[in-house]
């Protein structure tokens, strides 16, 4: 909605169809969510605002019917009036409030399980896929990059790649490996954003709201296993990614600003159950603010910039990214001069999602596998689609990967199936890469003592990596405050 104020009707139109074709490619992942956006003032140009803004985002998402599944149709957005407001959101602040419009969007509950299945799909249709690899190097030939000389991080080994193409993908790190490559500055300078999240108690049961910062910033409280997800932030980061952890300073400043809206204390450091972020390469430099930048990308032909053979993505945003991959192949085959075929990826369903919708396929889930609990059985089938049989089977071999570790239902069984199945070589790779299990921030000893000893057992750990493992994934979670300290 934010994108409309700032007349970026092709990057709306974009992201609606790109939300349509994930919620049909992945429908145990995507699903939709209603927001509510409260309107105070006692101007009533404000209500006409938001209406227009309303009927305009009705308008671009005008295939959101289209959907292979029924259960995913999006309705068109509803005013609401200040009882109505206040009867899903009874925590707002009453005075002022005049009422508000609720619009539909989507939802992925497991962002880290959707990426990784696309992944696992690229695999599928042949795709070299390889984990904890790093180009070391790429070597010219003929005054092009044909060569790319990779290493295996975890044994040190390197390979030669050779390649007539090569595509930097590296997010925030684009321009640095450009640097590190070839010994040269891009002449296409990146903008880094900080975006972090806080998880404290559920405000809402089936609504997600629409805040507004004293600043003038949006932000989302989103319902979220069991809990409230407030995010994100949006301010200039200027230090290196490799560097990049959520500061207290941060997660104070969000709190603040958190608590100001509301008019009331929502969060403080007692309640905050997790806190991460991650950082935006925004291409938009000229903005007085990250907030303002467009999430536009761009596809940079090295032939332009000194560096032949290279092609660099930069900017974007996580729901169009499917599309920006499709860009980019059309792009390859474009300066290779080939003739592609037409991209499935539009409407081809990823590794485990070919479902008929996950509420019928649950339904038959639980007739199939009646001795699991019904919250694991959900979180299998929407973490895993199709592929919950292989978890479960696995859950057989192990009575004691089978039960339950969290209020998600979440068991061992996944924790063996991501080192078999999914490249996982770490702990933290299960914790926040494959599962929920960390996602709610650190689990308890017990827990994470299960999680590292199952891990250690499949992948031939001694009692010494075990530990260090399960040290770094303490450190890595562990929020940047003293326990108990007041905000």
């Amino acid at each position: 909605m934010r994108y409309l104020n700032y007349l970026e009707f092709g990057l709306v139109r974009e992201s609606l169809r790109e939300r349509r074709i994930l919620e049909d490619i992945a429908p145990n992942l995507v699903y939709p969510l209603p927001f509510l956006i409260p309107n105070y003032g006692n101007l009533k140009s404000n209500k006409w605002i938001i209406k227009a803004g309303m009927l305009l985002y009705d308008l671009l998402s005008f295939d959101k019917g289209k959907t292979r599944h029924e259960s995913k149709k999006l309705p068109h957005h509803q005013s609401l009036n200040k009882s109505q407001v206040l009867d899903i959101a009874p925590m707002l602040p009453a005075e002022g409030l005049t009422g508000g419009a609720v619009y539909y969007d989507c939802q992925s509950v497991a962002p880290e399980r959707l990426t990784l299945a696309f992944v696992r799909s690229a695999a599928a249709y042949g795709a070299e896929v390889s984990n904890y690899s790093e180009v070391v190097q790429l070597e010219q030939e003929e005054g092009r990059f044909r060569t790319a000389i990779i290493k295996d991080s975890l044994n040190h080994r390197e390979v030669r790649v050779r390649a007539q193409l090569f595509v930097n993908s590296g997010g925030p790190w684009a321009e640095r490996i450009i640097k590190k490559l070839s010994g040269q500055e891009t002449a296409h300078s990146v903008r880094m954003s900080e975006g972090i999240h806080l998880i404290g108690p559920q405000i809402t049961r089936d609504h997600a709201l629409v805040m507004l910062t004293p600043g003038g910033r949006h932000f989302f409280a989103i319902p979220w296993r069991g809990h409230s997800l407030y995010g994100t932030t949006d301010k200039d980061y200027h230090g290196s990614p490799d560097d990049y952890r959520v500061s207290k300073e941060s997660i104070d400043e969000f709190i603040q600003e958190i608590n100001s809206s509301f008019g009331k204390t929502i969060l403080d450091y007692s309640n905050i159950v997790h806190a991460y972020g991650g950082l935006r390469p925004l291409t938009d430099t000229h903005t007085e603010s990250t907030y303002k930048s467009s999430r536009k990308y761009e596809i940079i032909d090295g032939d332009d910039e000194g560096l032949p053979g290279l092609l660099t993505v930069e900017g974007g945003k996580y729901t169009t990214s499917r599309n920006l991959a499709q860009t980019t192949i059309k792009a390859i085959g474009k300066k290779l001069g080939k003739t592609l075929s037409r991209s499935r990826t539009g409407d081809a369903s990823l590794v485990g999602c070919d479902i008929p919708g996950l509420t019928d396929f649950l339904s038959s889930r639980k007739e199939v596998y009646p001795d699991f609990e019904g919250n694991t059985l959900h979180t299998l089938a929407t973490a895993y689609g199709t592929e919950m049989d292989k978890v479960i089977g696995i859950a057989k071999e192990n009575p004691d990967w089978g039960v339950p570790l969290n209020a998600d239902g979440e068991i061992l069984a996944q924790v063996v199936f991501a080192v078999r199945q999914e490249m996982a070589v770490h702990l933290l790779d299960v914790l926040q890469r494959r599962t929920g299990l960390g996602t709610l921030g650190l689990p308890d000893d017990e827990t994470l003592r299960k999680i590292g000893r199952t891990m250690a057992q499949e992948l031939g750990w001694s009692a010494e990596q075990e530990a260090r493992e399960i040290e770094i994934a303490k450190t890595t979670l562990s929020l940047p405050f003293r326990e108990g300290a007041g905000s």
